[in-house]
């Protein structure tokens, strides 16, 4: 981009591994902030590990999380190596994102409470599995675990289908965008003068899943009925799901009762238009098995091109059913320009998708080496020869 990004000169130190503290990093470093990640010296984090595929060594995944951040490998063991952590926060630090056990880094001068205290304007944030608070505060916890326990896991696949998770970790990842929103609401407060010290920040794994689950939690909030598993269905408009054709399969979106007219008219179904079962969207929902069957039987008597081509010339929301080697070579994926290279070409992934004034921010940089910027642990001006040494040790 030919001007600044939105956070250049913000400095965040990421103690996290895995996936929900990594995608909040990501998401700064392609913001423009400066991440500098601090791993485990023994093996690094954790998700260098979790492939194939393996890109140099590192695992695919561990290269989309990680681009264009520093790594500082530390033995949070040795009190030496966690004091020049400590000072390297304290003199370059605006945020701190951490989402190891709560309590780990307490042991070691890195938790909330110390650091605030050494340095009152950092921005800390706390990425946790079910909370600061309550009976399974201090419970680690991993995705799939999380989709089980906040039911969303009950209502994903179809009804006889075996308890399946959604095959992406929503829940990591949705937590890694809390953590950017709170955090960037902090140093808004900061910079609007609100607030002369910084904040600590708590999000977790489980209150983005309650948040995800928002509808149906409403639904029963509200007393409706038990929510269903449905395939690719909606519990609140119907139609509005995947449908089999003679050679594919295409989702189709009838999302108001002027759009159902339109689908009858074009399926050449009037009967259904004017049936009484399915005349508003309540009534559809209701009545749902009888409706989904009628429009499957039609669906099935021609291709998917055909039924396509004539639903979105009635402007009828509806699209094909594409697997992900397609996905990346679609058309539209190509001209939005989001999958893009590392500069060093070893990686391609998924770029921000966000765009300021029709730029797309790059990508920060390449991927690091397990330490590879442990060097960044310097000797500051007024230190002696003993804190060197010191610091020659973490390395």
């Amino acid at each position: 981009m030919t001007r600044p990004l939105p956070l250049d000169g913000i400095c965040v130190v990421e103690i996290g591994h895995s996936l929900a503290a990594p995608y909040a990093g990501i998401i700064f470093a392609h913001l423009g902030a400066r991440v500098v990640k601090i791993e485990n010296a023994a093996q690094g984090d954790y998700a260098r590990g979790w492939g194939p595929p393996f890109i140099d060594g590192a695992s695919a995944l561990f290269h989309a999380m990680n681009h264009g951040k520093e790594s500082i490998s530390a033995d949070f063991s040795d009190p030496a190596c966690t004091q020049l952590i400590r000072e390297f926060i304290v003199a370059n630090a605006d945020v701190v994102l951490q989402n190891l056990k709560p309590g780990n880094l307490d042991r070691y001068g890195l938790g909330a409470k110390d650091l605030t205290e050494l340095c009152p304007s950092l921005v800390y944030c706390n990425l946790g599995a079910f909370g600061a608070t309550g009976p399974l505060r201090s419970k680690p916890g991993y995705d799939p675990l999380v989709q089980a326990y906040s039911g969303m896991m009950s209502i994903v696949g179809h009804a006889d289908d075996a308890p399946s998770r959604v095959p992406v970790s929503i829940n990591d990842m949705g937590t890694g965008m809390w953590a950017v929103i709170g955090v960037l609401a902090a140093l808004r407060g900061k910079d609007r003068g609100d607030r002369e010290r910084g904040q600590v920040i708590d999000v977790s794994l489980y209150e983005t899943a309650l948040a995800w689950m928002t509808v149906p939690l409403s639904d029963c909030l509200a007393g409706g009925p038990e929510p269903a598993r449905i395939g690719s269905g909606s519990p609140n408009i119907v139609p509005y799901q995947v449908f089999d054709c003679s050679d594919g399969e295409i989702l189709v979106a009838a999302g108001n009762d002027t759009l159902y007219r339109r689908l009858c008219n074009v399926m050449d179904l009037p009967s259904l238009a004017d049936d009484p079962r399915f005349a508003t969207n309540g009534d559809r929902v209701l009545n749902r098995k009888a409706l989904i069957a009628l429009l499957e039987v039609r669906f099935k008597q021609k291709t998917a091109s055909d039924w396509l081509a004539n639903l979105e010339a009635e402007s009828i929301p509806c699209g094909p059913l594409q697997t992900v080697d397609r996905v990346v070579t679609d058309e539209q994926t190509v001209s939005l320009d989001i999958l893009r290279e590392t500069p060093d070409g070893r990686t391609r992934t998924v770029a921000l998708p966000v765009s300021f004034d029709g730029q797309r921010p790059p990508l920060p940089g390449n991927t690091p080496g397990l330490g590879e910027h442990n060097h960044l642990l310097t000797k500051p001006p007024a230190r002696d020869r003993e804190d060197d040494l010191l610091r020659q040790e973490c390395d």
